[in-house]
């Protein structure tokens, strides 16, 4: 049976560590097997430093659950940071710890950005193409060195989701950057968390077959996001999803099966052979229909194993 989970939404909880429990609770009670904390959420990270009594709180609450969990690393996250590359590598490294403490066997890593998240918008134009071999060997040096440290947590780099008038922010918006890289790691413990969400919006962007893509990296897939969007992208300064939806415009982590992602084509490539979670990754919006959202990734799912 497919391991289905969710993520405990950052703004839902707004470091509030009961909420958390609550948010869990609700999760066994419609079914789901595993969960996504986010230590940002709960304020379990400080200024570069795991925060001991709640991440102590944190774990007592998870070990109270039957799921399984992953730890997701806080999104600004940026070890190619141009200004601050040391607090993004302890707040990183407090991540990885965090997932230790919780007993989290996968960590999912935003990769670096070659700028700054604050200077994003001016494009790559500035970074010539030497910095930027520069600032990938540097992240793959590094994470090889946290997969040498962290052994039973498998760090999934996860692909990215491109905006419109900016792209590419991330080399992981695109799928063969994103091999190179994990291969550049080589390490058995560092794979990847395909987001199924952001490949349909890259796809978009680039013209490229999201399945054809998942060819490419399916047997490095240890981890999944599942959510829907319809593939329009947005302005990185859109920030409201309320105006965007009407348009079908934006990375929407709507449930699954409320938009136009050919889930069962790409989830076809790897599925049978996959046995890591499927972590339906809803903003706070769609509390309400995580249930419908599970029984919906889960037809799906049981339809390709009857084939």
């Amino acid at each position: 049976m497919a391991i289905i989970g969710n993520s405990i939404d950052e703004s839902r909880v707004n470091g509030r560590v009961d909420k958390m429990e609550a948010d869990l609770r609700h999760f066994e009670e419609v079914g789901l097997r595993a969960a996504e904390i986010l230590p940002h959420g709960i304020d379990a990270i400080r200024n570069g430093r795991v925060d001991e009594k709640t991440a102590k709180r944190a774990a007592d609450i998870c070990g109270g659950f039957d799921l399984q969990y992953s730890v997701h690393v806080p999104n600004p996250v940026n070890i190619m940071h141009g200004k601050n590359p040391q607090m993004h590598k302890k707040v990183l490294r407090a991540s990885l710890e965090f997932a230790e403490a919780i007993g989290a066997g996968i960590f999912v890593y935003h990769p670096g950005r070659y700028l700054d998240e604050e200077e994003f918008s001016l494009g790559l134009a500035a970074v010539p193409e030497d910095r930027r071999g520069q600032l990938l060997q540097d992240e793959a040096d590094h994470l090889r060195d946290l997969a040498d440290e962290f052994k039973g947590i498998k760090i999934c780099m996860e692909n990215a989701s491109p905006y419109l008038g900016s792209s590419p922010f991330c080399y992981a918006e695109q799928i063969p950057p994103l091999r190179d890289q994990v291969l550049r790691v080589s390490r058995s413990n560092v794979k990847i968390t395909l987001d199924i969400g952001h490949l349909y919006m890259a796809s978009k962007l680039y013209r490229f077959d999201p399945v054809e893509a998942v060819k490419y990296i399916a047997p490095l897939i240890a981890h999944t996001h599942a959510h829907d969007n319809f593939g329009r992208l947005k302005y990185h300064f859109q920030k409201q999803d309320s105006h965007l939806i009407p348009f079908g415009m934006g990375d929407a982590h709507m449930p699954v099966g409320w938009g136009e992602i050919p889930l069962q084509n790409v989830l076809g490539i790897y599925a049978s052979s996959y046995k890591g979670m499927y972590i339906m990754e809803l903003k706070s919006r769609y509390y309400d229909d995580i249930g419908e959202s599970k029984d919906n990734l889960s037809a799906i799912l049981s339809g390709l194993e009857a084939c």
